[in-house]
């Protein structure tokens, strides 16, 4: 195993864990020292990786929020209206199946919170985009509150310890079908493993 694939390892490894000790104690409540006990490695190991803890949270978050800034990438190349819709929901049903434990952070901690800001433009603008794509540019303020309950709400049930026995292709069914219910979209299952349902009207 080469040098680089080594120190690759220890750095997921190293994110894995902050994840599990940010969800046990909060981002606040986490230190580099206890990263490093938690991992069996020196402080000095951890700080060859990163210099911060902010650094540490916003690699956690990162793939999360990359993953999603594609997925509605693709949605807004799609054809039709309804075609946007499904790609965008379903891209973040899949995003809070597949991170449901970094989802709950999300949902807790605004240490997370933080780290998305520094990491985009700022949560409004992420946000914002998100609602263009599930209700068009210019919706009235009934429209807008919708939307807004539709992604903090998905998030939190999903994220929520009182689902954390569902499988992951019964909390993605679920959730996929509640948004299109909360959208005035008509029930439709997702492809397996994609989130994105057929093409819509």
């Amino acid at each position: 195993m080469s040098g680089d694939t080594v120190a690759e390892d220890t750095r997921s490894r190293l994110l894995a864990t902050a994840l599990k000790l940010f969800s046990e104690h909060g981002v606040g409540g986490t230190s580099l020292q206890m990263i490093a006990d938690e991992l069996g490695v020196t402080k000095a190991a951890v700080y060859y990786h990163f210099k911060a803890k902010d650094e540490i949270t916003e690699a956690v978050a990162a793939p999360a929020l990359q993953e999603l800034i594609a997925r509605m990438d693709e949605a807004e190349r799609q054809r039709t209206r309804g075609s946007q819709i499904d790609h965008a929901l379903g891209g973040f049903v899949d995003l809070i199946v597949r991170y449901r434990s970094l989802i709950a952070l999300f949902n807790s901690d605004p240490g997370i919170m933080r780290a998305i800001e520094r990491s985009l433009d700022g949560v409004e603008t992420f946000a914002a985009r998100m609602r263009k794509l599930l209700v068009g540019p210019d919706p009235d303020l009934a429209t807008t509150l919708t939307a807004n309950v539709l992604l903090a709400g998905l998030a939190l049930a999903g994220g929520s310890s009182e689902h954390a026995h569902l499988d992951d292709e019964t909390l993605r069914t679920h959730l996929f079908d509640i948004g299109r219910r909360m959208l005035g979209r008509p029930k439709r299952r997702p492809k397996t493993g994609t989130g994105v349902a057929e093409e819509g009207a």
